[in-house]
């Protein structure tokens, strides 16, 4: 191509590819997502300066808990939904009272993908997803409460208590509760199979993947509970056993044929309408034999993590004096990374507890009383194959003002007291974690610290750079903690 006027332009090769390589890692100056990331950029240094305060403009009340998704609050069991994005908060809907049978068990909201076409015009905006005590799915207007589309997922047999996510706004789960026999059967001799329903679907718009059962039959007797996350179907066992496998696998092996909402059905001697009362959803997917195993391990309550880059998992090892003790281990052939054993040692009520990072850094976050552990995989220099964990940085609570800890005090008498005990590292005295989270759209680390004064405990928010831990702003929290 030539610039006006026929000359030739000089070559840009390199520059060229420089652009190029930019545009794949999503750096593009015409780009709507450098827009996005200068004005999170400005937001987060507006929060962060010194001159920033927070005030209180609004407070409620709820006997039941309070929900909170992207800028919405919902009250009543999600029968209210208050915008938080105003001045000040408004209401966006108020549904009457509903009876006990229209209880909304759960909820997800909605976002549209971008970049795609949608039948519906509606489907562009936010919608909630809600899921009865009558096993009625429900894709609720996120801004009016209008329902958008009603499916009926099964008869009284089945009752479906739990919405979660496969694939983040992609494909979800709806899981049933366990079935129980009632005492009458099971005295009677009357053995109950089937432990578990799930129902999947693909979301904006709503279709139906399919449903399958979990029997003692194909997976014993000792099952406690069920999932499906990033495509593997996951399944948890009494005695502490985890084992995973291919949700695509199972389903290409054992559907029995593919169903479309709205569609009428012949199915074992039934003649209905898919998604539509009293037939709902057909269970199309009959798992016949064991699936093919692709991993298990076996961890104290069950507690099973995988994440980190190169693929990693980690577990408390299945005995009671291990509690409080995290194995981090290599996937790919369980070899337990150079100092992948973590144990903070804290003498606490409440447990300490271990995640992967959900920036998707690969690093790994450890949360005791006083010390928060940001942890990162490395290659072991002599030794390509292995992993090492080793400290990113550390965040500690203060507690230089209270020596509480103290066992021998001196009064003003000059009497010498020693104690016959020792606190516990989340004695109320002492500033102690109480949340950690991560602010993606901000790239903010906060934690909640908390001291009990009183009958009260003050509270205090921080936020710190996620990428080095350098604490950037701390908010007091005039409210008492307990409210």
């Amino acid at each position: 191509m030539r610039p006006a006027g026929g000359r030739r332009a000089a070559p840009r090769a390199p520059n060229a590819c420089r652009l190029l390589g930019r545009r794949a890692h999503g750096f593009y100056a015409r780009d709507a997502g450098v827009a996005l990331r200068t004005n999170m950029g400005l937001l987060r240094s507006l929060i962060c300066q010194e001159s920033t305060t927070f005030k209180n403009v609004w407070t409620t009340h709820s006997a039941s808990p309070i929900a909170y998704e992207r800028g919405r609050i919902y009250l009543d069991n999600y029968q209210c939904c208050i915008s938080s994005i105003a001045q000040e908060p408004r209401i966006l809907y108020q549904k009457p009272k509903c009876s006990k049978s229209e209880k909304i068990e759960d909820a997800l909201l909605l976002e549209c993908p971008l970049g795609e076409m949608l039948p519906n015009p509606l489907d562009y905006k936010s919608s909630l997803i809600v899921l009865t005590a009558q096993n009625w799915l429900l894709r609720l207007s996120a801004d009016s409460g209008e329902i958008l589309e009603k499916i009926y997922l099964a008869g009284s047999g089945c009752k479906f208590r739990y919405l979660s996510w496969d694939t983040p706004q992609e494909v979800m789960v709806i899981k049933s509760a366990q079935n129980k026999l009632p005492a009458a059967s099971r005295q009677a001799g009357i053995q109950q199979s089937v432990l578990f329903h799930l129902a999947v679907f693909q979301v904006i718009p709503l279709s139906f993947i399919g449903m399958l059962e979990i029997s003692k039959k194909i997976f014993g007797n000792t099952v406690t509970d069920v999932d499906v996350s990033n495509g593997i179907l996951i399944i948890i066992y009494s005695m502490g056993l985890v084992r995973l496998y291919s949700f695509q696998a199972i389903t290409e092996q054992f559907m029995e044929q593919p169903f479309d909402l709205g569609c009428e059905f012949n199915w074992n001697g039934q003649v209905g309408v898919v998604g539509k009362y009293p037939f709902g959803l057909p269970c199309n997917i009959k798992i016949t034999d064991t699936p093919p195993l692709l991993f298990e391990a076996s961890s104290l309550d069950n507690a099973f993590q995988i994440g980190g880059y190169p693929w990693h998992y980690i577990i408390t090892p299945n005995k009671k004096k291990h509690k409080g003790v995290f194995y981090i281990c290599s996937l790919k052939d369980n070899a337990l990374a150079k100092n992948g054993i973590q144990d903070m040692k804290c003498c606490s009520l409440e447990p300490d507890w271990i995640y992967f990072h959900p920036d998707m850094s690969g690093r790994i976050i450890h949360v005791g009383p006083n010390l928060i552990k940001v942890l990162k995989l490395k290659e072991v220099e002599s030794n390509t194959d292995q992993t090492e964990i080793s400290e990113d940085f550390i965040i500690v609570a203060n507690r230089e003002e209270n020596c509480v800890n103290s066992s021998v005090t001196v009064t003003a008498s000059g009497r010498v007291v020693k104690k016959r005990y020792n606190l516990l590292d989340d004695d109320p005295e002492q500033e102690t974690f109480k949340i950690v989270d991560y602010e993606d759209e901000l790239d903010l680390l906060s934690t909640v610290a908390v001291t009990q004064i009183g009958a009260d405990g003050r509270a205090h928010l921080d936020l710190h750079c996620n990428e080095q831990g350098i604490l950037l702003k701390s908010i007091p929290l005039l409210e008492s903690w307990d409210v």
